[in-house]
């Protein structure tokens, strides 16, 4: 016997479950957008010279 996939009213409740409600979409006049620094994140900035790159990778 062949199992059926989920319909996608199942997957939506399946998802309703793991994650619970969704916040509300973001309208289209409340968008702003990212400058450089804030597109990166919490990233730090790499290290160039040889001494760093040492220690980083052990080398």
């Amino acid at each position: 016997m062949a199992e059926q996939p989920f319909t996608d009213d199942e997957y939506a409740f399946l998802r309703h479950v793991r994650f619970g409600e969704l916040p509300p979409a973001v309208r289209p006049d409340d968008r702003v957008e990212l400058t450089e620094a804030e597109a990166r994140g919490d990233r730090p900035e790499p290290f160039d010279d040889p001494v760093h790159w040492n220690l980083r990778h052990a080398g």
